[in-house]
């Protein structure tokens, strides 16, 4: 399984990039491992404000439902459409195709916080 290094990460399970002033969020191939074949992405509309540590959407799998936590607090910018039709780029490309929201972080200190790909995959290797 592969952590990318360039990544931070939330203790549930969601990746940041920091692109400029922005940042891009997604799920890690550890989530999506853990929850099988995603059938449905719900995501937020850009314009909404997203709140860290609480939910912004949520992924169904074939076994379950699962809230997705925002990582920093913000105002989302761009959403990942392709999901709607094409949730199956979870499972496949959780860094690449896959990613969810674009958010412009009102508290860019919040990224600090987040864990690096060392520390993310030792709580993982739990």
């Amino acid at each position: 399984m592969s952590t990318p290094k360039d990544l931070r990460y939330s203790e549930e399970h969601e990746w940041v990039k920091v692109e400029g002033e922005k940042v891009r969020i997604g799920i890690t191939h550890f989530a999506q491992s853990e929850l099988g074949d995603i059938v449905f992405v719900e995501l937020p509309e850009v314009g909404d404000e997203v709140t860290a540590d609480e939910p912004f959407g949520s992924v169904e799998s074939v076994k379950t439902v699962s809230e997705l936590y925002a990582p920093v607090s913000g105002k989302v910018v761009e959403v990942n459409e392709d999901l709607a039709d094409s949730p199956e780029f979870v499972n496949e490309s959780p860094y690449e195709k896959a990613w969810m929201i674009v958010v412009e972080p009102s508290d860019s200190s919040e990224i600090d916080n987040l864990m690096t790909a060392e520390q993310y995959e030792e709580m993982t290797n739990e």
